[in-house]
């Protein structure tokens, strides 16, 4: 007997949702099941959750709060849904993601399909050599203060469809429960970490930020990446009016601007004189700000230019340090690079787009704790770093594609 559902959900969908939550890995929920644990019974939890969504009987669990050290101190909560309820949510945004997609602004580049942070930095960086001035702005707190009736409204006007409209609303209440089990009812807020959260913090501020720019300042370049952002200006005075306005329309949204990652920064390079406060800002991991280039001619000149700022050099370092791969002694060297250098060739491939040389002194670290390395392996090291360091250079000559550095030319040094 054929029993009728309530929604029209395909489980092919749900089939296909699991594929991407599983090539997105992630941790575990306040279940504690692991994707590896979720596969073991993979076809029993698929219709489960189809059966349960299709009825519209799907209820999404807590929401496991964990919180997570920002780079400029300070906390940030990361909301992790179950692996259940992660491919539930994909099933939505698959569905929902494209009916809004089409409507969203061209300078808006984060979490979206076909985007990407190096294509923001790259076109904020051509319009600092054209627009003299900057307001860095962050929306503060976003995902924790978006007001849900304002953004449920938002999705209403690009979706009729119930079982959407159903489950993001039961997202958005679902509560937070702590590492100590403490358990936080939510009334605002869409949890960072959750599937369906970076289309919806898209989607409202394409209506708070991105559509009230085209309108109220259409000349004027921006560029967005989720809840931080630039806008371009043409004098001094532009960028105040533009900052008093923009907090005025955050808070119209029950939103807010941060006091201290907000500024106007004059963009100094050879051809602009003047002294400014404010000539430098950080997007993306990249600090903007005034360096020595050379043109095509060789000729050296000043440009306002992004290379990878000091917090992400700072972090860099501390995940080096956090694989200590100084103390793995019995690791062999093939192990080490199969273990570090695909981290190490994300960082170059991200940060290397602009002004590369800027990682170079980070770079020479990762070189001194391999031959720390090298010392605890190998006796004959122990006492002699200088030997370490020549013994690892020929290695790193001779064997270059073991670490993406050495492949930049960036060896221990050769001592004798």
């Amino acid at each position: 007997m054929m029993t009728t559902k309530s929604f029209d959900i395909s489980l092919e969908a749900v089939k296909e949702a699991w594929k991407r939550v599983k090539s997105n890995k992630g941790s575990a929920g306040v279940d504690s099941q692991t994707i590896e644990e979720f596969e073991k019974k993979l076809e029993r939890n698929l219709y489960k959750i189809w059966n349960r969504m299709s009825s519209g009987a799907y209820f999404p669990p807590p929401v496991r709060a964990v919180g997570i050290p920002k780079k400029t101190g300070g906390e940030r909560i990361l909301g992790i849904p179950t692996v259940a309820d992660r491919v539930a949510q994909m099933v939505v945004k698959m569905y929902f993601e494209p009916m809004v997609e089409p409507h969203f602004d061209a300078d808006s580049y984060g979490y979206r399909p076909n985007k990407s942070a190096i294509e923001a930095v790259r076109v904020t960086r051509e319009r600092c050599w054209r627009n003299n001035w900057v307001l860095e702005f962050d929306i503060k707190k976003l995902f924790d203060t978006v007001d849900h009736e304002l953004l449920m409204k938002a999705v209403k006007r690009h979706t009729g469809n119930k079982w959407i409209i159903l489950y993001v609303e039961r997202w958005l209440k679902a509560p937070f429960i702590r590492e100590d089990g403490t358990q936080i009812e939510r009334t605002q807020g869409t949890p960072q970490g959750g599937v369906i959260s970076p289309v919806l913090a898209n989607l409202i501020l394409h209506y708070v930020f991105d559509k009230w720019m085209r309108k109220e300042f259409p000349s004027l370049p921006f560029c967005r990446y989720a809840d931080d952002g630039v806008i371009h200006c043409k004098s001094e005075r532009q960028a105040k009016y533009v900052h008093d306005m923009l907090v005025k329309r955050m808070k119209a949204w029950k939103l807010g601007i941060h006091p201290d990652k907000t500024r106007i920064v004059y963009c100094k390079d050879e051809d602009r004189q003047g002294e400014y406060e404010n000539i430098s800002f950080d997007f993306l991991g990249f600090t903007f700000r005034p360096r020595l280039s050379k043109n095509r001619w060789g000729k050296v000149f000043v440009n306002f230019t992004p290379a990878v700022s000091k917090e992400a050099l700072k972090a860099i370092r501390a995940k080096a340090r956090k694989y200590k791969l100084n103390l793995r002694c019995d690791k062999t060297l093939k192990d080490l690079s199969n273990l570090f250098n695909p981290i190490l060739r994300g960082w170059v491939n991200y940060y290397g787009n602009f002004c590369k040389s800027a990682m170079y002194p980070t770079l020479e670290h990762i070189n001194r704790r391999l031959v720390r390395w090298v010392m605890r392996k190998h006796k004959r090291f122990r006492k002699n770093p200088r030997a370490a360091r020549h013994w690892l250079g020929e290695i790193a000559r001779r064997e270059s594609k073991l670490f993406v550095h050495w492949q930049m030319g960036i060896y221990p040094a050769l001592e004798s």
